[in-house]
């Protein structure tokens, strides 16, 4: 039964236990007699009693699967299991929280089926909190769109629509769950969103605050090096030495001057644009050097593991039926 899915629904829970049957029911009720599907829940090493509630949901549906992680290892490693252990043609991912709406999955599936590689929600009526949610995720939403160009209104919906293939080339770490849209998009995916449902939280407590803020700026500078400058990071390393370079002629050619022409005289000694002329041309070397380091290891990452620097979409030629060359 868990081969040819239609849809694997992956429901990352942490600290969740009174949310989980609602959750589940309202899921199968959802798909059942649409949909061939499973729903995987992964528990993210939660400390109340979460994982006896899933084992009490697994033993009744047969559709049901649980991981259980040892301690907590984040959200992002949790979504990361159950992409990797689904079997669905789309995966689509779910809050545990009972905030996002299980019966908005067949919408999004009937906008997947009109060409698109991933389709994400967009929580328009957003039932949480203005200054500790709201606002920050909308100034967040506006940077994301600006740094990476992919034009979403709500890049932290769970609620989101993916097609296997394309999660099976995007690859997770830390906490980039946030920016699948983004990371897909360097593969070429085809990104549209929609509205769906969002309700206000009835039990529990949510897991983030305002310090979440510092690690999205982070992780935004992680995507945008990636994105950007992941097979050519001399581009990067090299400007900034150019333009340290630069900076040290012109700091020289001051100290020059006011030393031999103007007449506030200040000896070399006691003249701060020396030090800085000398500080900026040893950067200079550096950031060369590094540069150069890094396109030494990018090569060699793609090259020992076969890593193609580009993806395939559709490859069309006649009398050879055999996939394409990486």
């Amino acid at each position: 039964m868990n081969e040819n899915l239609d849809i694997s629904v992956i429901i990352p829970v942490y600290n969740e236990q009174d949310n989980l049957e609602n959750i589940c029911r309202q899921t199968i009720d959802a798909l059942q007699g649409k949909y061939s599907f499973e729903i995987i829940f992964i528990d993210d090493g939660s400390s109340d009693n979460s994982c006896k509630v899933l084992e009490q949901i697994y033993s009744k549906d047969e559709r049901v699967k649980v991981i259980m992680f040892r301690r907590n290892f984040g959200q992002t490693a949790a979504m990361s299991a159950g992409f990797h252990n689904a079997k669905g043609s789309v995966i689509v991912p779910l809050d545990a929280d009972g905030q996002n709406d299980p019966a908005d999955i067949p919408a999004l599936m009937d906008k997947l089926n009109e060409g698109f590689d991933i389709v994400s929600g967009w929580r328009k009526d957003r039932k949480d909190k203005t200054i500790t949610r709201k606002i920050p995720s909308m100034i967040a939403n506006k940077l994301i769109c600006k740094m990476t160009g992919v034009n979403l209104h709500d890049f932290g919906c769970s609620l989101k629509a993916y097609r296997r293939e394309v999660m099976e080339t995007t690859k997770l770490y830390g906490e980039m769950h946030r920016f699948i849209p983004a990371i897909a998009n360097w593969s070429g995916a085809r990104i549209t969103e929609m509205v769906v449902n969002h309700h206000p939280r009835t039990t529990g407590e949510a897991k983030y605050g305002l310090e979440r803020i510092i690690k999205v700026l982070l992780d935004l500078m992680t995507v945008k090096f990636l994105g950007s400058y992941a097979t050519k990071p001399i581009y990067i390393f090299g400007g900034l030495g150019i333009f340290s370079g630069i900076a040290s002629f012109l700091c020289g050619l001051v100290v020059l001057y006011m030393k031999f022409i103007s007449p506030q005289h200040l000896g070399m000694n006691r003249n701060p644009l020396l030090l800085l002329s000398a500080i900026l041309f040893i950067a200079f070397f550096q950031l060369i050097l590094m540069g150069l380091l890094a396109e030494m290891i990018v090569r060699t990452y793609h090259e020992s593991q076969n890593r193609p620097t580009y993806t395939v979409r559709k490859f069309l030629q006649r009398g050879d039926t055999d996939e394409p060359k990486a």
